[in-house]
């Protein structure tokens, strides 16, 4: 109903986005005081709910400030106005929260520390002076304390503490910077931290100890905002080589946090992009090329050129680092399971691994792990979305019903999506094992409840074998389940992300999906949308011996490559050397009659391929290990380019790797180093794409590329990739917002299966 008063009107205003948890409220009420309107605003299940009264231009203005002059943290989604009959209310305030059984609200991010608070950590005159879980309305935890929405603090872990009549009064205070802080605490009334070495607690101050046993060469358990971290110095080669040994991770590099920006510099050559990740609010850990001389033991990252770096986030980071320190900081977890979050859990189940736990009595509700990014042609490239990102969901091209996207098995994510969000899960883990599994379960029913979508439908990887499939089929409960070709997937994923809604070509290259024919797909090019796609082109397939066995041990795929290509296993050849006569004796078997092998196209068994002929890695302990190594020794003085034969004439595209094996095989045998084969094969692969593009493009007429899987983590491939193919007259489409990898799998698989139309949605399995 419209105001009948000209000169002055009533306003409902709803908001949606990220504007719980960041001081929107308190925003909303000195924004009203500062143009002198009365009303009230408050949280509920969708957002935020206000009404406002006062002069139609001041009205007007506020509307217009609601958007421009939000908090840092804010992101507003939408503003959705109403006028209504003025009330002739006088004043303005915050009232009571609404629930009900519908609505989305979303969630923030937790927040690193703000300028604001760290002043206050480290002034000694400052009540909270030194408290390690010191915070405000612009930083401190949030999606990791959250239970349920709204976002208040009984619905949050922070309920069992009541705050003092100093914490009451700033945040009844609509001056104050705590006014409506939710997590407000003070070493009166807040979390504490203590030490606990053995069973018992010790004596004095927990976080000095904590640095004193650093100092020492010990391995502490800290307990920080979404789980707990293993911590050692990282210039200790004696600690970090007992952390390996104790967590059994073999060369798997360690991520590393460093006091400030300035320490930052010294272990690691950071460029504009890579300092503005550091410092940004979502603090990823950023790989960036290593700093020689700087100190680091070498068994931080070994076989690599790269150190991952975060910065501190949380008030107890900042206390326990003292500038110019860098510390290891890796999750705390056992090898292959989730990471630790509850006190009880971690003694029992990390006692053996740790010399001492930091602890502190604030619960965590959702664990969550640190994300990682790279930068590529000067943007982010997540690698890991998980902390600081996670649940702020991914804008969808077009709305999509309620459902659930369960991801692949590596690097586990899901995706519930509903209208235009999707909302992409933290970083779960590779989903082998039992314990995994049940995280995955409690993961996507918090967000079921946190978010209020129902799911109608599943969406999940064509793998049948896949823990994240039966997971799907067994959640089902007579809802539709569409499994979705995983390379497809990958290809949606990276249209999603980027508001695509034609077809594209799309390169999706990784390690290993099922394909439509039985096979393990991976080096492939589709013609694809959301509906439908054509495989156009792919690696010639050779043959995986002793399966899962070739993917532990590159040289198996190079000598199945060496025997496609019809070059002789010659005993100069590393990978030959690498085996020894009788496991030869049996690959040559299997590879003839066709015995425990099965058939693959991937792109990244190639690389492990070209690893081990290169010398470089016969054996790995981690995923993609043998590429990473072969691309941190790319030599770009190198010249050269190793040639695919790609036929035109074949419908699709065979591509023939054998003359670059047969040319890699030549170049060993003549004493070629490695960093000149990396550089060589790294350009081959990029020139094969530029022929295979241009050609499906001719045929399809297509001009748009996408690029999505795990291969596409390399960023000398993929900046590579995209400067020849924009030099080719190609619009190209690469990842910024979710992961290349399996991490950003449920996306695609999403968009995938809610572009099935309804009728099509039959129960049971149904496959894409």
């Amino acid at each position: 109903m419209a105001a009948t008063d000209e000169s002055r009107v009533r306003r409902s205003l709803t908001v949606t986005g990220i504007v719980q948890g960041v001081g929107f409220r308190p925003f909303v009420s000195s924004l009203a005081a500062d143009l002198d309107l009365s009303g009230f605003v408050g949280n509920d299940t969708d957002g935020v709910f206000i009404e406002v009264e006062g002069p139609r231009a001041a009205l007007d203005r506020f509307t217009t400030l609601l958007r421009s002059e939000a908090p840092p943290a804010a992101r507003v989604a939408k503003i959705e106005p109403v006028d209504l009959a003025t009330t002739g209310d006088d004043s303005f305030r915050i009232v009571a929260s609404r629930g009900s059984a519908m609505g989305t609200a979303l969630v923030s991010p937790d927040l690193r520390t703000c300028d604001d608070c760290l002043v206050e950590l480290r002034d000694p005159r400052d009540r909270r002076y030194r408290y390690p879980f010191i915070n405000c309305t612009n930083c401190g935890p949030r999606f990791t304390i959250t239970i349920s929405t709204p976002y208040d603090r009984p619905n949050t872990t922070m309920a069992p503490f009541t705050m003092c009549s100093a914490c009451r009064a700033e945040y009844d205070d609509p001056a104050d910077r705590r006014f409506h802080a939710q997590p407000n605490a003070c070493p009166d009334c807040g979390p504490r931290v203590w030490l606990e070495t053995g069973s018992a607690e010790g004596v004095g101050d927990p976080i000095e100890r904590t640095r004193d046993l650093v100092a020492a060469g010990a391995v502490v358990a800290v307990k920080g905002i979404g789980g707990f971290h293993f911590a050692c110095d990282a210039s200790s080669d004696a600690a970090v080589t007992l952390l390996r040994d104790r967590k059994g991770r073999v060369g798997k590099p360690f991520a590393l946090m460093a006091a400030d920006i300035t320490t930052a510099h010294l272990v690691a050559d950071l460029g504009l992009a890579e300092v503005r990740l550091l410092e940004s609010r979502e603090r990823p850990i950023v790989l960036a090329p290593a700093r020689s001389g700087a100190g680091i033991a070498r068994s931080v990252a070994p076989g690599t050129d790269h150190l991952g770096v975060m910065l501190p986030y949380t008030p107890l980071h900042h206390l326990l680092l003292a500038p110019d320190e860098t510390w290891v900081m890796t999750s705390g977890n056992r090898a292959q399971e989730p990471i630790v979050t509850r006190n009880e859990e971690a003694r029992s189940r990390l006692g053996d691994l740790a010399d001492a736990f930091l602890m502190h009595d604030r619960d965590i509700q959702v664990p969550c792990d640190d994300s990682v990014s790279r930068v590529a042609a000067g943007k982010e490239l997540p690698l890991r979305r998980s902390r600081g990102y996670a649940p702020y969901p991914v804008p969808l091209p077009f709305p999509v019903p309620p459902l659930l996207a369960t991801g692949g098995e590596l690097k586990a994510t899901f995706c519930l999506a509903s209208g235009r969000d999707g909302f992409m899960s933290q970083h779960i883990g590779d989903m082998e094992n039992l314990e995994t599994l049940d995280a995955f379960t409690r993961a996507v029913e918090h967000f079921q409840e946190l978010f209020r979508v129902e799911p109608q439908l599943i969406a999940t990887d064509l793998h049948p074998g896949y823990l994240s499939t039966r997971w799907a089929e067994r959640a089902a409960n007579g809802r539709p389940v569409v499994a979705v070709q995983h390379h497809h997937a990958h290809i949606a994923s990276v249209m999603a992300e980027n508001g695509l809604t034609e077809p594209v070509i799309g390169f999706s290259f990784d390690g290993t999906g099922y394909g439509t024919d039985g096979t393990v797909w991976g080096g492939e090019v589709l013609v694809a949308d959301y509906g439908t796609s054509t495989r156009v082109a792919h690696l010639a397939p050779v043959p995986l011996p002793g399966r899962d066995a070739a993917v532990l041990r590159p040289y198996r795929m190079a000598l199945s490559h060496l025997w496609a290509a019809g070059v002789p296993w010659t005993p100069n050849l590393p990978p030959v050397a690498a085996a020894d006569p009788g496991e030869r004796s049996v690959i040559q078997t299997q590879l003839e009659r066709g015995l425990n092998t099965v058939d693959t196209s991937s792109m990244g068994r190639l690389f492990d391929a070209i690893a081990s002929l290169a010398g470089v890695r016969h054996r790995v302990t981690y995923e993609a290990q043998a590429a990473i190594e072969l691309e941190a020794l790319v030599d770009e003085a190198a010249t050269g380019c190793y040639c695919f034969d790609v036929p035109s004439a074949t419908d699709p595209i065979l591509v023939d790797s054998a003359p670059v094996v047969a040319a890699v095989a030549s170049d060993v045998a003549a004493g070629a180093d490695p960093g000149t084969i990396a550089a060589r094969f790294h350009r081959g692969v990029i020139e094969m794409m530029a022929v295979v593009a241009d050609t499906v493009r001719r045929r399809h007429g297509i001009t748009t590329v996408g690029l999505s899987g795990g291969v596409f983590q390399n960023v000398t491939i993929a900046n590579a990739a995209r400067r020849r193919l924009e030099e080719a007259g190609f619009a190209v489409a690469t990842h910024h917002l979710v992961p290349p990898n399996d991490g950003g799998l449920a996306l695609g698989q999403a968009m995938i299966a809610a572009h099935r139309p309804p009728e099509g949605r039959q129960k049971g399995r149904q496959k894409v």
